[in-house]
């Protein structure tokens, strides 16, 4: 044993982490879309933390403080800068919360793309690490366990999120999250990013968001073939395709109304979803390739997690309402089911 809590228990198995705390607090009514900003921690925080129940319930052994998109420069787009430490310490206290009621649970606090890296710009690159110098600063205040920077598309966000991560002396996941170029957005190669971030010292790589399991497991095969620490993967619960690589892009041709921005991202991507079994063969495919840090990003509910944990082999407190279809009153197999009612089936 090396002392690293994250490490330890990726050597010993899988570590589920759920992610997408975005999309499913706005299904549930609590986050405004487009602007997405997680003011739910100060405004409802009862279902912040029921929220957070539901997904380690399911199978989720990382309660990650839901503070994606509550950085400086996101407040200061809504007009509510003032509430950026507020927000911040009450999402990192109600996770610490969470991750107690569970003996071996970890609390992550949580850095991401802050969308105004510029890697011609200096300047831009000083605030953006000032902004996460800040926020992995509470994160260590409040007891995280380890730091999770996530979602970026820009290697060098990506090299700077490590580094002031690093700079905590916790445990640091980092993943990224490649758009329909191929490539990070200023340039470097996916797989070269990934063995960088190896090199600079972090615990985990790999790939979260923007792709579904068709267009994410290509990259993560070549991802664990080239570095020797731990790799992630995060999918969207989402379809996408070689042509369509991202949910970003996702064309619906049988939408009866189209969503008012013209675009499937962010609002109208559910007839879109993958099944819950698409994600369950997903998880097992990647585990076999030793990926053993897994989860689902935006779209994910507490299904897909508790599937997720299925495919690894392990049974979950939500394991006991997984589905039993042998009693379905219609496709079931159970000996009292009329079989003039089971005939239905075919033609429901």
């Amino acid at each position: 044993m090396n002392g690293n809590p994250l490490t330890d228990r990726l050597d010993a198995g899988p570590l589920l982490c759920a992610e997408g705390f975005l999309f499913e607090l706005e299904r549930r009514g609590y986050l405004t879309a487009g602007e997405f900003v997680p003011e739910v921690s100060l405004e409802n925080p009862d279902a912040l933390r029921s929220l957070h129940r539901d997904f380690q319930r399911a199978g989720s052994d990382i309660v990650e403080a839901f503070t994606y998109n509550g950085h400086r420069e996101k407040m200061r787009v809504i007009g509510k800068e003032e509430l950026l430490e507020p927000l911040n310490r009450s999402a990192l206290r109600i996770a610490r919360e969470v991750a107690d009621t569970r003996p071996g649970d970890l609390m992550a606090g949580n850095i991401s793309n802050t969308n105004i890296w510029d890697p011609a710009d200096p300047s831009r690159q000083d605030e953006v690490r000032g902004m996460f110098e800040e926020m992995v600063g509470w994160a260590v205040d409040e007891g995280a366990d380890l730091i999770i920077g996530e979602t970026f598309y820009y290697a060098g966000e990506a090299l700077t999120a490590l580094e002031v991560a690093r700079s905590s002396g916790l445990p640091v996941v980092l993943t990224l999250a490649p758009m329909a170029a191929e490539a990070m957005a200023d340039g470097p190669g996916v797989v070269e990013t990934a063995q960088r971030l190896e090199q600079a010292g972090a615990d985990v790589v790999g790939l979260n968001c923007f792709r579904g399991p068709d267009t994410m497991m290509p990259w993560l095969r070549q991802i664990r073939a080239a570095v020797s620490c731990h790799v992630a993967a995060l999918p969207v619960p989402d379809r996408t395709t070689p042509s369509e690589p991202t949910f970003f892009n996702l064309s619906d041709v049988q939408a009866g109304v189209s969503s008012p921005h013209g675009r499937t991202f962010p609002t109208a991507l559910d007839p879109l979803f993958t099944n819950r079994y698409e994600i369950g063969a997903f998880a097992r495919e990647a585990y076999e390739l030793g990926v053993h840090y897994l989860g689902v990003c935006c779209g994910a509910s507490p299904m897909h997690i508790r599937e997720t944990a299925e495919a690894v082999g392990r049974q979950t407190e939500a394991s006991r309402y997984s589905e039993r279809m042998e009693n379905h009153f219609m496709y079931g197999s159970h000996d009292r089911l009329p079989a003039h009612i089971r005939s239905l089936g075919e033609r429901a």
